[in-house]
């Protein structure tokens, strides 16, 4: 779930789709609707589909290893977060 696995592609693990976030954030702090936006529009159309709530739980698995933070109601990377 978090790494890929010989039963789940690089494109639906919550590290790669983390990654993808980290992109969007690393131009200026969002929220999360806009992040959500940008990432599901940048997707390669034959990537798997990203539903909400894997994209949530991405954003969850970032917050948890302390890499963002909500401030001021916009995901932000914590400073000091290597991007």
């Amino acid at each position: 779930m978090i790494l890929p696995t010989k039963y789940l592609s690089a494109d639906r693990s919550l590290i790669a789709i983390g990654a993808e976030i980290i992109k969007v954030l690393s131009e200026t702090p969002r929220s999360v609707s806009e992040v959500w936006e940008r990432v599901t529009a940048s997707r390669n159309p034959h990537a798997a589909p990203l539903t909400y709530d894997w994209f949530l739980l991405a954003v969850t698995l970032l917050y948890a290893i302390g890499t963002v933070d909500m401030r001021g109601g916009l995901l932000a990377i914590v400073s000091g977060a290597k991007q």
